[in-house]
């Protein structure tokens, strides 16, 4: 990578960063995280990845309340 593409990377990240700095502060220093959700999110889009044409919403809806 060139040291011109480089600088326009960083600069591109710099401005995005900036433009939403708000929400980059209180993602640094609260101490709310949303890991939780996150993890439980994750672990349905595994059952319906594991389950994906052989079963209807029930049996879903089954599994996801079992596990």
């Amino acid at each position: 990578m060139s040291r011109q593409a480089l600088f326009l990377l960083i600069q591109s990240v710099v401005q995005h960063l900036t433009a939403d700095l708000e929400a980059v502060i209180a993602g640094l220093t609260l101490h709310w995280s949303s890991g939780g959700t996150e993890g439980a999110v994750t672990r349905v889009k595994k059952i319906k990845r594991q389950l994906y044409g052989r079963a209807g919403f029930e049996l879903l809806r089954k599994m996801i309340l079992l596990q």
